[in-house]
């Protein structure tokens, strides 16, 4: 009769160590003190929109005054836009308009960039937040982050000192340091509607390049007037956004054709950043 209990007795010593080797090959990768890799998470982004049709033939309409004159397969043609040449369209696409009109010629070119981080210890988001501040500092806002408005984390505040607060020789617009045009009229220096930027407490809107609020994670605008040679004035604005690890960037541009004229620094800024906000709404869907 004692025997039996003992056969049992085997038996379940037989379990536990059945069970014991199982519990002891996990239990050495958890080993406790042991080093945790954690791997950093992937950007929200995974696809970019088509960018010759993020924007509406409306909306191209507007900011390319010309197209509106031309025939009908011209103007289909001028809206249709001609696409970036990029080696991987997954990772960075963009498109291109341009229009003459008989006062000025405009040009409007949009960029989506998808940020991948190959390192597991670094997120898609912190790579495109290195990438969007290394952007804002070579725009050399003038003045650094705007007042109220919180850098990057983690990042250091956009450029406004030294080397990166001086004007570019092509005339940043708004600092009053250097002018693309050495003789402007009395009317430009006023800051009316020529373009001439206002500058604060002026009584005129700041129209000077700037850290941009309440688009996407972050956004600044810069403002570029140039003059080549004896030709007319050139102004380009750029509005550049981070969302997630998308970053883009609107380039919205004109050259009156009279020599004398100034483009408007208001409009192309207001139509710029109406643009870069449709386009922050296009990606989200």
């Amino acid at each position: 009769m004692a025997y039996v209990p003992g056969v049992a007795l085997l038996a379940a010593l037989a379990v536990g160590c059945s069970a014991g080797s199982d519990g002891s090959a996990t239990d050495a990768d958890s080993k406790p003190g042991g080093p945790t890799v954690t791997t950093a998470p992937p950007g929200k982004y995974r696809t970019l929109p088509a960018p010759c049709r993020a924007v509406p033939a409306s909306t191209l309409k507007d900011l390319l005054p010309g197209v509106a004159e031309l025939p009908r397969q011209q103007q289909e043609k001028a809206l249709r836009g001609s696409p970036t040449i990029t080696y991987d369209t997954d990772r960075k696409v963009g498109c291109s308009w341009k229009a003459d009109a008989p006062d000025s010629s405009r040009n409007l070119s949009i960029d989506f960039e998808r940020v991948v981080s190959y390192d597991p210890l670094v997120s898609d988001d912190d790579r495109a937040r290195s990438l969007y501040v290394k952007k804002e500092n070579a725009a050399e806002l003038p003045g650094g982050t705007t007042p109220g408005t919180a850098p990057e984390k983690g990042a250091p505040t956009s450029a406004g000192g030294g080397e990166k607060g001086q004007e570019k020789e092509t005339g940043k617009a708004g600092d009053g340091k250097g002018s693309a045009d050495p003789s402007p009229s009395a009317s430009d220096s006023a800051g009316t509607s020529s373009g001439t930027p206002g500058t604060p407490g002026g009584g005129d809107e700041d129209l000077r390049p700037r850290v941009v609020d309440g688009l996407g994670d972050a956004a600044f605008l810069d403002d570029l007037l140039t003059r080549a040679g004896s030709t007319a004035q050139h102004r380009t604005v750029s509005v550049v956004f981070r969302t997630s690890n998308v970053i883009v960037t609107v380039r919205y541009g004109e050259q009156p054709a009279l020599v004398t004229k100034v483009p408007d620094s208001k409009e192309l800024q207001d139509k710029a950043q109406a643009l870069a906000r449709k386009l922050a709404e296009v990606i989200s869907e």
